[in-house]
Parts: structure tokens; C-alpha cells; sequence
């Protein structure tokens, strides 16, 4: 009797010891999820695409990393918002599919705020105001759209803004027009004499003109083409990220960041 008394006693131990373990298992894995919960808002990496072939404002330098305006811009703006970003680089035309797929998160690209772009994604306050201008050869003289007709060729980069601006000038078919599928390749064929000038957005064409002083290439700046605005892409109703992003934006440019990225890749 005494020896089964002694047993059932061990018994309950053992089942005490068992339960009192299980508790405490429980509460440190219950634990753990609360405090990833907690910090998911700042972990969560968000997918930035950009076509890095649009110096300065997005490029690949001699390590083969992306770099420029927009990298450093969404940099600041990540940490002033808390949260992270991974860049990937792709060709213009697959930047926008890839984002409505869900492959990427964000497009960050110099990308022209228009109605059109509009309809099918959402963009961010505006960031940086540009306009289209004429890269024209040292032999040309184009001042005018008139003198810009008169031209054998014209060169764009396919479905940049500058495309659009040449499909009002030459009609969307027009042989005039030739299309290219970096801002470098189209510049390279207006030094090669490929075509007589080339369209694209300011900012571009102005660095372009800079970093090659001896080609003697002239800007023209043409009424015609209107003031435009870049913004930051994200899917279409996805407000969330939207308001995340609007709001690292507003407190870059209040707290001087964003005035010290823009006097780094344009002056002051």
C-alpha cells in the first residue's frame, strides 16, 4: 500500500513537472509572434524597380550598382519613413508589368506624371519638374517645332515622355521618329550622326551635355513642350504604401534632405 502511495505521488510530480513545462513553452512561442507583429511596419522590404539607364537620376556605376537622384531620394525617405527598400533594375517597358504583377512594389524612375499613367497607377506628390527639350547636333540650327519638322530624323527613347512629345510633333507612325531603348544608345546615335536630334526630358539632356563638353551638342528649349513632374509609382489603389511614401517625402523636404540630395546631383 505503501509502495502504490509512493508511486501515484511520483506519478503526479512527473504530471505537474510535464504541465509546467508545457505553460512556459506556450507563453515564450506566444511571445515571440507579438513582438514580430509588433515590428512588421518597419521590416517589411519593399520591391523598388527602376530602369537605371537615365543619368542622373537612375544608373549603373563602374561596380555595376544603381545609383543617382532617385536611389539617394528613396534612401532618405526610407529612413525617415522606417522602412526598407530593395532595388532591382529593369528595361523601361517591363517596369510597369512587373509592378502590376506584384513582382515589385514600387517603381522609382523618373517616371512622367500624365493622365494617361495615370488611369492605371498611382503616383506619389510630385518630386522633381522637368520639361522636354531638343538635343540637336553641333551643324543644326532647330529652334522652332517648324525647325525641328524639318529634320530627317528624330531620335526618342521608346515610351518615354519625349516619345509622346514626338508622336504629337510627327504623328505616331511617322518614319521621322526613330526608337531607341536607353537614353545612352539614343545620345550615341545623335553623336554618330544616326539622327539629327534627340528628345528627352531636361534634367537628362542637360547632364548628358555636361559630361560631354567637347561634342559641341546644343539644347533647345522649345515652348511648345510643357512643364511636367515626375512621381513614384505604385500600384493603382494601393493607398497604404501611397501615404507611406507621401509622407517620407513631406519629411525629407522639411527637414533639409531633400534639398541636400538635389544640390548633389544638380547644384544649387
Amino acid at each position: 500500500m505503501l509502495l502504490n502511495k509512493w508511486i501515484v505521488t511520483l506519478i503526479s510530480c512527473a504530471a505537474l513537472s510535464a504541465c509546467g513545462g508545457q505553460n512556459s513553452n506556450t507563453a515564450s512561442s506566444a511571445s515571440a509572434p507579438a513582438a514580430s507583429t509588433a515590428g512588421s511596419a518597419t521590416s517589411k522590404v519593399f520591391r523598388v524597380g527602376t530602369n537605371a539607364a537615365f543619368a542622373p537620376f537612375d544608373y549603373l556605376d563602374e561596380n555595376n550598382e544603381i545609383k543617382g537622384f532617385d536611389v539617394d531620394l528613396m534612401k532618405a525617405m526610407a529612413e525617415a519613413g522606417n522602412f526598407k527598400i530593395e532595388y532591382s533594375n529593369k528595361t523601361w517597358g517591363s517596369l510597369f508589368p512587373a509592378l502590376k504583377n506584384g513582382d515589385i512594389d514600387i517603381v522609382a524612375g523618373a517616371v512622367t506624371i500624365t493622365d494617361e499613367r495615370k488611369a492605371s497607377m498611382d503616383f506619389t506628390e510630385p518630386y522633381y519638374e522637368i520639361t522636354q527639350v531638343v538635343l540637336v547636333a553641333p551643324n543644326k540650327n532647330v529652334n522652332t517645332i517648324d525647325d525641328l519638322k524639318n529634320l530627317q530624323k528624330i531620335g526618342v527613347v521608346t515610351g518615354n515622355t519625349g516619345d509622346l512629345a514626338a508622336q504629337k510633333i510627327f504623328g505616331a507612325t511617322s518614319d521621322k521618329v526613330a526608337r531607341f531603348e536607353t537614353v545612352p544608345v539614343m545620345t550615341k546615335e545623335v553623336e554618330n550622326g544616326g539622327v539629327e536630334a534627340a528628345i528627352s526630358d531636361s534634367a537628362v539632356v542637360e547632364n548628358y551635355v555636361k559630361n560631354n563638353p567637347n561634342k559641341g551638342f546644343k539644347i533647345i528649349q522649345i515652348p511648345d513642350f510643357q512643364v511636367e513632374h515626375y512621381g513614384i509609382v505604385v500600384r493603382k489603389g494601393d493607398t497604404e504604401t501611397l501615404n507611406m511614401l507621401n509622407d517620407a517625402l513631406k519629411q525629407i523636404r522639411a527637414n533639409g534632405k531633400y534639398d541636400e540630395i538635389k544640390a548633389k546631383y544638380f547644384g544649387s
